[in-house]
C-alpha cells in the first residue's frame, strides 16, 4: 500500500514538473517575443503577446492546483514536500516573468511612433538577451537539480545590473542630446529597461528556490538565526531587568554581566 502510494505521488511530481518545465519555455519565448515588437513598433504582435498571457496563467493555476492535491492527498514530506513547494514558486516566478514582457508590449504601445536611437536599441537587445540567459540557466539548473548552477548565477546576474545601469544612462543622454525622445517617452523606456532586470531577479528566487529543493539550503536562513538569536537574547534581557538587587549595588557580580542592556536602552538587548 506504502509503495503504491508513493508510486502515485511521483506520478503527479512528474506531471508538476513537466508543467513547469512548459510554462518556463512560454516565458523563455516571451522575452525575445516583447523584444522584438517593441523594436519594430508592432502593435498586432503586442496585441497576442497580451493575449497569449491567458495561456501562461491558465497553466500556473493548473499546477498549483496540482501541488495543492500532492499536498492534501499525499502528505509529502522531506525532499518531496520541499519538491511541492519549489514548484509552486517557480510557477509564480515565471508567470510573473510572462507579465512584466505583456508590460513591455503594452509600453510598446504608448510609445508608438518614437524613433529610438541605435543606441537605445542595442541596450534593448542586449538586456533581452541576457534576461532570457539568466532565465534559461535558471531553469537549467531546475532540470538538472544542478545547485552549483543555480548559486553561480548570483554572480552571473551582475552583468543584467551593470547593463541595466548602462540603459538607464543612454535613456537619459538620448532626451539630454537632442536625439528627439521627448520625457514621457523616455519614462516609458526606463520602466522597460526595469522590467527586464526584473526578470533578471524572479531568475535569481527561481535558483534559490533550485538550491532549496536540491539541498535544503535557504537563502533567508542565515537571517532567521540572527533574528532568533536576538530575539532569545531580548528575552534574557528583559528578564534581568525585571530582578530586584538585594542590595545597593554588586548585583553584577554573580551570572550577570555589570549593565545588562535593558528595553529602554534603546537597544533591544542586541548584541552585534
Amino acid at each position: 500500500m506504502i509503495t503504491e502510494t508513493r508510486s502515485q505521488m511521483q506520478v503527479e511530481l512528474d506531471r508538476i514538473r513537466a508543467d513547469v518545465i512548459r510554462l518556463a519555455a512560454i516565458a523563455s519565448e516571451a522575452i525575445p517575443r516583447g523584444t522584438e515588437v517593441l523594436l519594430g513598433m508592432d502593435l498586432v504582435g503586442a496585441q497576442r503577446l497580451i493575449e497569449d498571457d491567458d495561456i501562461a496563467d491558465d497553466l500556473s493555476i493548473a499546477i498549483e492546483a496540482r501541488c495543492d492535491n500532492v499536498i492534501a492527498l499525499h502528505h509529502p514530506v522531506a525532499g518531496d514536500l520541499r519538491e511541492v513547494m519549489t514548484a509552486l514558486r517557480l510557477a509564480s516566478d515565471l508567470e510573473r516573468s510572462i507579465d512584466l514582457m505583456v508590460s513591455v508590449a503594452k509600453r510598446t504601445r504608448r510609445v508608438y511612433g518614437a524613433e529610438l536611437p541605435p543606441r537605445l536599441r542595442g541596450l534593448l537587445e542586449r538586456l533581452s538577451e541576457e534576461s532570457a540567459r539568466l532565465l534559461r540557466l535558471a531553469i537549467d539548473s531546475y532540470v538538472a537539480r544542478d545547485p552549483g548552477l543555480a548559486a553561480a548565477i548570483d554572480d552571473i546576474a551582475l552583468r543584467l545590473h551593470e547593463m541595466g545601469h548602462h540603459y538607464m544612462q543612454a535613456v537619459f543622454d538620448a532626451h539630454d542630446d537632442g536625439d528627439g525622445v521627448s520625457m514621457p517617452v523616455c519614462v516609458q523606456l526606463a520602466l522597460i529597461g526595469r522590467f527586464y532586470e526584473r526578470i533578471g531577479d524572479h531568475a535569481l528566487d527561481i535558483a534559490e528556490r533550485v538550491r532549496f529543493m536540491v539541498t535544503g539550503w535557504r537563502h533567508e536562513t542565515q537571517s532567521s538565526d540572527r533574528l532568533e538569536f536576538r530575539r532569545s537574547h531580548e528575552v534574557v534581557a528583559i528578564g534581568a531587568s525585571r530582578v530586584a538587587p538585594s542590595t545597593g549595588g554588586g548585583h553584577g557580580a554573580r551570572g550577570m554581566s555589570p549593565r545588562s542592556p535593558s528595553p529602554s536602552d534603546g537597544q533591544g538587548g542586541t548584541s552585534t
